[in-house]
Parts: C-alpha cells; structure tokens; sequence
C-alpha cells in the first residue's frame, strides 16, 4: 500500500482504493481464523453485464454502469448455493481481506444467538448484569434487547465527517482516526461508559448508533468470558468452512470495533449469508434467523431516520427487513457494503466497495432495485 494513506486519509478517495483492503497496515486488528475445511461453491456462470432495470426514478439502469458508478470492488452472487457471478474491479481482486463497516454489525448480531441459545446471554436482561462498568450512562438502564435493535436512548450523534466532536472522539477511541495534538487518549470502553442518555425511553425508536454494537462486542466478550475473534472463529468462521482468515480491527486494549471493523473475503462474506438463508446450518440457531426475519418492531421503525430507505421495513438483531414481497433482508455498511439475502428467490449477494461518500440515500435506494432485479435475473 502507498506510504502516502495515512490514518487521517484512509477512508477518503483516492486513498480508500488500497486502505479498504489494506486495514491491517493502518490499524491494530485480531486474526479470525478459518479452518482448512472450505465449504466449495459450485459455479454456474451467468452473464450479467446486460443486465438493465428501473432505478426508483423510473430511469433504466444497466447494472455494469451501476457497478462502476458506485465504485464496487467486488461483486458475488449466489444461488442455491452456486455462485452464479463473481466480479471485481478497481484494483482489486477478492484475494485480500475487505472491510466491511456496519455489515460488521449484523455478523455481531447473529453471533449474538448463539450464546442466547446457550443461555450465556439473556436479551432480556439489562446491559448492567453483563456490565456494570455502564450503570449512570444511556446503556445504564437499559436492557440488551433495545442494543440488539437500536433502541437505546443516547445523545450521541451519528456523524461520520465529524473530527473534534463526540464522534470523532468515538473513532479516535477505536484508534480509526489519528490523535488530536495535546489529547488524553481514552480506549473504546473508557468512551462508552461516557455517553449520556437521550429524552425518550429506550425502546420507542429506532435511532442507528454505532457505539451500541461495540458495547454489543464487549456484551458478547463478558458473557463468552472470551476474545471477540477467538469466539467467532470458533462459534462462526471455522464451522462455516471459510475459505480465508478473517480479521477485526481493535483498540489500544484489545477491544473489538464490533460495529464495523470486520474485514473478510467477499466470498466469504456470501458464504455467511448462505449460511443465514439455509437457517443457519446447524451453525446459528435456526429460531434466531426467525426471529431476525420476523419480529423487528415497525413502530420504532417508523420514528427512525432510516424510514425512507425501506417504508415497510423493521431491524432486527442488527439487521434489516426490507418489508420487499420477497422477503428479503440485509445488512448495509457505509462506502457501499452490503450483504442481501432473498429467501423466496433463495439468492445472496455480497458487494464490497469505496464509494466516496459515507452515505448516499439516492445510491442506496438504486442498489435495492438492483439487488432486486439481480435476484430475479438470477432465480
């Protein structure tokens, strides 16, 4: 990687074309290791460089376009478990550990079912029976059901551009960005004991806030009495027959960036929704995919900032149900990573890249009529 990306330019084009697969150079991580059992794809390659449909515009879109426009990486595509499609682009070629962002948080959420369904972790229960470290913070009354669906009660403000305020203390905890001159450093935990409650009842709304998943990685690391890479590899990655080592970044004490510093193979990335959409393969229990797909609260939904990008949909468990007639569900990173999983078309689709912009509703809004055509191009 080119000596000139740096911490304080890592995530901005055009640096972001060899950080995003590069992150181990820049940040401290903790390996996620894989077995050498390999779960194999089948191949059965389509063509889908013709491939045109309507954007929510009504404009008709040709997928190759689409890709280039929003600066994808890689592109896998599955059904029934053959990969039908594998693309990538942009200097690079799938070899090499992506990152992933808030995707991370979804693979943290399922991860969260296995130890639910070993009675290690009670969704029920408040944050401070894990955690007592939080009592007088937003997670302080809280329980960790309202963590899992983004109902936590915090003043804490989701703004990614930010560099001297609350956020960016939040990613210079996680040791993402460089340190301001003069600054005391804090470590991830020293920063999620000092958040500050929000107006409303935990509960009511959906409001997306990052720290929730990382106090969810320390929730995880608590109740297993083990490091968060060393319980996925051996709960997930190993079972799942990935086909490379996967890695989490980490802060000056170890501690995981549950809410986005996972880095995989794209492929990899698609096998983990494969696995989700066959009902966990004996890996995640099959009742917590369930109720992933079927009991996000749309109430909550509704007073959230995300409506607009599904109007009948609902979170989950740290994912999305896109309220589609297909039933399909997701998980959405910033720069453009996303993991979408269609039961009824049983097609997955993993798509990493470096968009420019964290967030781009109208690109988003675009890839969900594209996933969806893909998916019926597909089936």
């Amino acid at each position: 990687m080119d000596t000139s990306v740096t911490l304080a330019n890592w995530r901005t084009p055009p640096n972001s074309a060899q950080s995003f697969h590069n992150v181990d150079k820049l940040v401290p991580v903790a390996a996620i290791k894989a077995s050498n059992k390999v779960w194999p794809f089948t191949k059965k390659t389509l063509s889908l460089d013709g491939l045109v449909f309507n954007d929510q515009h009504g404009e008709e879109r040709q997928l190759s376009d689409v890709l280039a426009s929003t600066d994808t990486r890689g592109l896998v595509v599955l059904h029934r478990g053959r990969m039908v499609a594998e693309w990538y682009g942009g200097g690079y070629d799938g070899a090499s550990p992506h990152i992933i962002f808030s995707v991370s948080k979804s693979l943290t959420g399922a991860l969260t079912g296995v130890l639910v369904e070993t009675g290690q972790l009670d969704p029920d229960s408040p944050v401070t029976k894990y955690i007592p470290e939080v009592d007088g913070s937003a997670y302080g009354d809280c329980l960790v059901r309202h963590v899992l669906d983004m109902t936590v009660s915090s003043s804490f403000v989701e703004e990614y551009v930010d560099l001297s305020g609350e956020y960016g203390r939040y990613r210079r905890a996680t040791l993402w960005n460089p340190p301001l001159p003069g600054e005391e450093p804090v470590t991830l935990h020293d920063m999620l004991v000092t958040l500050s409650p929000g107006s409303v009842p935990h509960g009511q709304v959906f409001k997306y806030l990052s720290p929730n998943s990382d106090l969810l990685g320390w929730l995880v690391e608590r109740a297993s009495g083990k490091k968060f890479a060393d319980l996925f590899s051996e709960l997930v990655w190993k079972p799942l027959g990935a086909e490379a080592d996967a890695y989490i970044t980490v802060d000056a004490e170890g501690s995981p960036r549950a809410a986005g510093g996972i880095c995989l193979l794209p492929r990899d990335l698609a096998r983990f929704g494969e696995m989700m959409r066959l009902g966990g393969k004996g890996i995640l229990p099959a009742g917590w995919i369930e109720d992933i797909c079927s009991n996000g609260d749309s109430a909550a939904w509704q007073k959230g900032d995300f409506a607009n990008l599904f109007p009948n949909g609902s979170y989950r468990s740290k994912w999305y149900q896109t309220g589609l007639a297909s039933g399909a569900y997701c998980a959405i990173g910033i720069h453009g990573q996303w993991l979408w999983i269609d039961p009824s078309r049983e097609v997955v689709i993993a798509k990493v890249s470096n968009q420019p912009d964290p967030e781009n509703d109208d690109i988003d809004l675009m890839l969900i009529q594209a996933f969806e055509a893909i998916a019926e191009a597909v089936s």
